[in-house]
């Protein structure tokens, strides 16, 4: 399995700086975020600066597999928001060619304790994944939706659901533990055994709980608010998460393809050392993990 970084760890870096400390970091790979106005992600649409990435990625031997999109009205019931997002994705699936990319992380709209018609925000959301999935599949890419909060795909159920109703093999899952964990969700056994066949995309991170029985909340959909904070982030390896079973468990069900930290330091800089430091430490306790699978031949 390759190893990627994640640009939400490197806020104070551009995006070819990023590249140059992931492999510095011994990192195979890089997942760039999709967004204006961050320093460590490719502005909206501008080729130049995916141009401008491509090559110090191909300069340093750092491909970037994935771009990380933060749109989250494709589930919009407004026909103007709900036409934005969706162009926004097939902006990202632009970009993604450009910058040799074969993934695109998705959310799945926006959906908190509280909305209303929830039939309706599900049925535009298949809708925008059935409109964009044969375009990303004639672009060689895959929409990957995440176990996310604060969208309709918080738990591993959900997140099946969904992609097994739009129903292309360009729509898959993004599986991120780490968020099932601290939103009360499944465990891992029981995340893999809902979705484990249709995994395209791995986020590795970890967390420690400072109150493990407090329930989840979030009013936003990109990050926990630290006034609702009932976790910590961590270095992967320094938290509760069970790494080395989870990454047996994915070589046994036949994922051999890459895992991207997450590494949360835009968010929540104060839990974490320096991205230099956490990318490197995170990468020795993957491959670690890895070491100890039971099933031979995965880790390159």
């Amino acid at each position: 399995m390759r190893l990627a970084g994640h640009t939400l760890g490197t806020p104070e870096q551009t995006v070819p700086e990023a590249l140059a400390l992931f492999a510095d970091a011994g990192l195979d790979a890089a997942e760039v975020i999709y967004q204006d106005g961050y320093r460590s992600a490719l502005p909206l649409r501008d080729r130049r600066s995916a141009e401008e990435a491509r090559r110090a990625s191909e300069d340093l031997g750092i491909p970037i597999i994935g771009l990380t999109p933060y749109a989250t009205g494709i589930n919009a019931l407004e026909e103007g928001k709900w036409r934005t997002a969706v162009d926004e994705f097939r902006g990202a699936i632009e970009i993604a060619q450009a910058v040799g990319a074969d993934r695109v992380r998705v959310y799945a709209g926006s959906w908190h304790p509280g909305d209303r018609e929830q039939a309706a925000h599900w049925d535009r959301l298949v809708a925008a994944l059935g409109t964009l999935a044969p375009e990303a599949a004639g672009a060689g890419v895959r929409l990957c939706v995440e176990n996310h909060f604060g969208t309709m795909t918080q738990s591993a159920a959900e997140t099946a659901r969904l992609v097994r109703e739009v129903d292309h093999e360009a729509v898959r899952v993004l599986y991120d533990q780490a968020n099932l964990t601290f939103t009360h969700d499944e465990t891992y056994q029981e995340a893999l055994r809902i979705q484990g066949d249709l995994i395209g995309h791995v986020h590795v991170k970890d967390l420690v709980f400072t109150d493990p029985d407090a329930p989840f909340q979030a009013s936003e959909t990109a990050r926990v608010a630290a006034s609702e904070r009932a976790v910590r982030s961590r270095v992967v390896g320094d938290g509760v998460l069970p790494w080395a079973g989870i990454l047996s468990s994915l070589a046994a069900l036949g994922y051999d393809d890459v895992l991207s930290l997450e590494y949360e330091y835009r968010w929540h800089p104060q839990d974490l050392p320096e991205p230099a430091v956490g990318f490197a430490r995170s990468a020795a306790a993957v491959r670690a993990a890895l070491a100890q699978t039971a099933v031979p031949g995965r880790l390159r």
